[in-house]
């Protein structure tokens, strides 16, 4: 059950801030040597995470029935991220059992994070049609494993001059069909589960909630203070580690 435990806490932290969930999970699990009821694993945990943005945003989502443009716009990102993950659903699968993949994605979301320090000017309450097509190319990038969701759409609406609480919570909120629908599709995928691996799953569950909810708590704090650059020296720095221990 430890095993799970731990990648309920890597999935919680990791799925929020931005330094991608997928990139640890691949990495976490050949360390831990898991190679059981993987996909079956991945639903739940991300289940657990889904949860928690459903509870730290419920009132943005409530607000959702009164901006019905802001509702379009959402759903118009969700289509094109979606439409993105289906075209390309093999190829990015692909991705997921390689180290090194992780590695140079991490790169590059380093660099994209390090970025956005230079973006301050952030005035803008309101997205336009471009944002919205942008921020969902920028979303669908985030299926390749080291790509952190989190860290590109941020950053996608940092540059695009989104203020720091309107690109935090629009963020977390288009996440919730794109991790439901994936969650839908894998769990066709997942085996018979004995009583020991339901246990452990659920505990995966709990605690990639309960992080969850804490690492929602940690980002809003350092997006306020201007520091969301700081997560990019973690991502090269978890880059350089897996290009030099895992070869």
């Amino acid at each position: 059950m430890i095993k799970y435990i731990i990648l309920g806490v890597i999935q919680g932290v990791s799925e929020f801030l931005p330094v991608s969930s997928s990139g640890h999970l691949v990495i976490a699990q050949k360390i831990l040597n898991i190679q059981q009821h993987l996909v079956a694993t991945s639903v739940v945990l991300h289940l657990g995470t889904l949860l928690a943005v459903v509870i730290f945003f419920r009132r943005d989502i409530l607000n959702l029935f009164k901006d019905l443009k802001l509702f379009g716009q959402l759903c118009a990102v969700t289509v094109i991220t979606g439409t993105i993950g289906v075209l390309g659903k093999d190829f990015f699968e692909s991705l997921f059992s390689s180290a090194r993949i992780v590695a140079i994605a991490w790169v590059f979301t380093g660099i994209m994070l390090l970025v956005t320090k230079k973006f301050t000017q952030l005035n803008k309450d309101k997205l336009q049609t471009k944002d919205v097509f942008i921020l969902g190319l920028a979303q669908g990038l985030a299926i390749i494993p080291g790509v952190s969701r989190s860290g590109v759409t941020i950053s996608t609406l940092f540059f695009r001059k989104i203020n720091r609480q309107l690109a935090f919570s629009v963020s977390f909120l288009v996440s919730i069909p794109i991790i439901l629908g994936a969650a839908l599709l894998e769990a066709r995928k997942i085996e018979s589960l004995g009583q020991q691996d339901i246990v452990n799953l659920a505990a995966g569950l709990i605690f990639s909630f309960i992080f969850g909810m804490i690492a929602l708590l940690a980002l809003r704090s350092v997006i306020n203070k201007a520091k969301f650059y700081y997560f990019g020296y973690y991502c090269l720095f978890m880059a350089g580690a897996v290009l030099f221990f895992m070869k």
